[in-house]
């Protein structure tokens, strides 16, 4: 991977974005890592509760998104244990390296630059939840690491169905107009035309993208705040985006999908599948089931959720997450749901302290 140090456009959009909604307690700070070629990166890191002795849980984001997309689920799921989350290498603040345009090793590289960071965190083991493309890259580190892995959360996974054996999905709207407007015209990389908007990205983004802006509607007054957000994730080099785009075929199917390689995870690896009821995501947790019958494999619909299950039904989810991760530490009891409307951690002190690299951030508790 060639590294490529990258500038943040607007880096208080991705503090004003937390800083609006969580209650708890939290420190966010690039992490350096090394890449298997020697150069350094830097992978934007959130974490919270670090002192609880319990098992980490660790997220991993969807294609185009970031730390900032867990902003409804962080303070529930750390209230019992310590929960990290990052941008992607390629992805929202991280290092924009140059990804190999071989799918597999695209995917070894972004699997690598996860177990890298893991060192650089000192975390043993986890709890390991992945969302849509993050549930893609989820399974294969699983599969690559998995002493690291006490179980596997796959949240609405991304990459799983073979196009060779399923029958066509049907998209939503918004997928449909990126594949036959902008797709062509974008060297493979949609969010190009995205890009080459500018300042008029982010109204862009509200117009073809208002199924995940409008998600957020009920704790941000200001309506500017996510468009924003997701551009400024995506303003950057597309590295990511690019390196996502040699692991598909056709139009948004994985050239080497999971459900061939689900078998290669070891049988103590517990896993927990979750789907929207509204999904546009081919639903195989039942085959997955019958491909590892030896493996505890937990099957959850939350209704009334599409792909985005986190932000449509974030108490349904963050209950699901609370329950499969009090379970890894033997725990029978769930903690009361939390939400940006009800919950806090009734902290003691407020204040505000940011740097360039660190912020430690205290919300005012309601």
């Amino acid at each position: 991977m060639k590294a490529e140090k990258i500038e943040i456009s607007h880096p208080h959009l991705f503090v004003s974005f937390r800083m609006r909604v969580l209650k708890s307690a939290y420190k966010t700070k690039f992490v350096e890592i090394k890449s298997e070629l020697g150069s350094e990166e830097r992978i934007w890191t959130i974490s919270l509760n670090t002192e609880s002795p319990n098992t980490p849980l660790v997220l991993l984001h969807g294609f185009a998104a970031g730390i900032g997309f867990w902003v409804k689920n962080l303070d529930t799921l750390s209230q019992n244990r310590p929960v990290y989350a990052m941008d992607l290498l390629g992805f929202g603040r991280s290092s924009r390296p140059e990804f190999s345009n071989d799918s597999l090793e695209a995917e070894k590289q972004m699997v690598d630059s996860i177990e890298t960071w893991r060192q650089q965190m000192k975390l043993d083991k986890f709890i390991l939840l992945g969302h849509s493309f993050g549930g893609y890259l989820a399974t294969s580190y699983a599969i690559s690491y998995p002493e690291r892995v006490k179980h596997l959360i796959l949240a609405d996974p991304w990459g799983f169905g073979d196009k060779a054996e399923l029958p066509p999905r049907n998209p939503p709207l918004w997928v449909k107009i990126i594949g036959i407007v902008f797709y062509p015209f974008t060297n493979l990389n949609p969010l190009a035309s995205v890009r080459a908007l500018g300042p008029f990205g982010p109204w862009l983004i509200q117009k073809l993208r208002g199924d995940i802006t409008n998600k957020f509607d009920d704790i941000f007054d200001d309506k500017s705040i996510i468009p924003n957000y997701i551009y400024h994730c995506n303003a950057q080099n597309p590295t990511g985006e690019t390196a996502f785009h040699h692991m598909i075929q056709g139009f948004g199917w994985a050239k080497n999908p999971m459900i061939h390689r689900v078998k290669n995870l070891k049988n103590e690896i517990s896993i927990t599948m979750m789907y929207g009821s509204n999904t546009w995501m081919h639903n195989l947790a039942e085959k997955v089931k019958e491909i590892r019958p030896d493996c505890s494999v937990d099957v959850q619909i939350i209704e009334n959720a599409g792909h985005h299950i986190y932000a449509d039904q974030y108490d349904q989810f963050n209950e699901v997450i609370v329950n499969a991760s009090n379970t890894v530490d033997g725990r029978t009891s769930v903690v009361r749901i939390l939400t940006a409307k009800n919950g806090s951690h009734n902290l003691k002190e407020d204040e505000v302290i940011e740097s360039e690299n660190e912020e430690e951030v205290r919300i005012e508790s309601s």
